[in-house]
């Protein structure tokens, strides 16, 4: 039997790779003539970099930039050098993770790192990106990035603005005259889920702002100076356009990737999909299994796990999910093309039992066993 294992991060527990090496080592014991192929998995956030760095066979990069709040950040991308291709989180650089609840407030944190890491890779050689952008901690329209890159984000005496959304108070000039010259040689292909525009009561400032430390007050202030933004941008690229789908993703990360870069978004299972080479795997399989750390009915809205099962189902494919724990809403996954879905909890845990790395690793393992000796008992001795 092949099986193909592509299994999502169970997020503070174990990454893509190693839940898909328990999987593995579990479908072993109780297959041991099986051929199991792993395959590393993300849908654009959190594991994008190791998983498409695994999959393309690239290498980690860490380079020291600015964080949200301004002070340094350790963050790793990926470089796949054959093809000059870097992988970018921008939740390595700007993400809510690297801010405490008390320093959340998207008046001051920036992107500013995210474009120290975009120039550190283009320095090195690399022309083509692909940026995963969830989980930022800013609502800076990406103007911290820009300025990194070399852009004049100016005030009225030509001075750069502050970093943060803060800055866009006193933004009166947009220049390019000091953009890293090399930038307009690459492409960028940023992983984007969400379709809110930049401004207005769907954008990001109303949606996304109060989960980053925006009060009511902060959210009309920046949705303001958003929109002004917004309009100083179409002098220089007539085509800016903040009502884009997706424009508004990040804190209006998605709109300065659009209006100032050549880039597309797309969904990020679609590209992690496409440039792992799952579909080839898939197609040779008997079996494909997948899963992540919580499966309910937010999965099928675009997440990995599902994207798998609809890739496996193309090629009429069965297809099986583990997962941490599941939730009654789980059943619609069913519909989304996982044929059946397993908790992999053995015993009644708190929650920081239940995530430690080895529990989770070990239960992992145990239940893709036992769930394995079934599907050999189903296939009537097939090894």
């Amino acid at each position: 039997m092949k099986v193909v294992v592509a299994m999502d991060s169970l997020k503070g527990s174990l990454s893509s790779l190693e839940a898909g090496r328990a999987v593995r080592a579990g479908i072993l014991r109780a297959m041991p003539r099986a051929e199991v192929r792993v395959c590393p998995l993300a849908d654009g956030g959190e594991g994008t970099v190791e998983a498409l760095s695994l999959g393309m066979g690239g290498r980690m990069e860490r380079v020291r930039v600015t964080g949200p709040a301004g002070r340094p950040v350790q963050c790793a991308y990926g470089v796949v050098e054959a093809r000059g291709i870097a992988i970018v989180e921008m939740s390595g650089a700007a993400g809510i993770t690297l801010v405490s609840e008390q320093e959340r407030c998207p008046l001051n944190t920036t992107t500013y790192g995210v474009g120290e890491v975009l120039r550190d890779a283009i320095v090195k050689g690399c022309r083509h990106f692909i940026v995963g952008i969830g989980g930022s901690a800013t609502n800076d329209g990406g103007v911290g990035m820009l300025q990194a890159l070399g852009f004049g984000m100016l005030d009225e005496n030509g001075v750069q603005v502050p970093l943060g959304a803060g800055g866009l108070e006193h933004l009166a000039r947009i220049t390019t005259d000091r953009v890293l010259p090399e930038l307009k040689d690459c492409t960028f292909r940023v992983a984007c889920d969400v379709t809110n525009p930049l401004c207005g009561a769907q954008g990001c400032s109303a949606v996304f702002g109060p989960q980053k430390g925006a009060t009511p007050a902060m959210v009309e202030q920046m949705d303001g100076w958003l929109a002004r933004y917004a309009r100083l941008a179409r002098q220089i690229c007539p085509a800016a356009e903040p009502n884009h789908p997706g424009a508004g993703a990040a804190g209006g990360l998605g709109f300065a990737f659009l209006t100032f870069t050549n880039a597309v978004l797309e969904s990020g299972i679609k590209i992690v999909l496409e440039e792992t080479r799952l579909e080839e795997y898939v197609r040779d399989a008997d079996l494909v299994v997948t899963g992540e750390g919580r499966l309910d009915a937010q999965t099928v809205m675009g997440k990995a796990p599902v994207g798998v099962a609809k890739l496996a189902k193309q090629y009429g494919k069965p297809v099986l999910a583990f997962s941490g724990c599941v939730t009654p809403g789980a059943r619609s996954c069913n519909e989304g093309g996982i044929d059946a879905y397993f908790p992999i909890l053995r015993t009644v845990v708190s929650l920081e039992e239940a995530m430690d790395h080895d529990t989770a690793r070990s239960n992992l393992t145990d239940t893709a066993e036992q769930v394995f000796r079934l599907v050999k008992c189903l296939g009537r001795g097939i090894q």
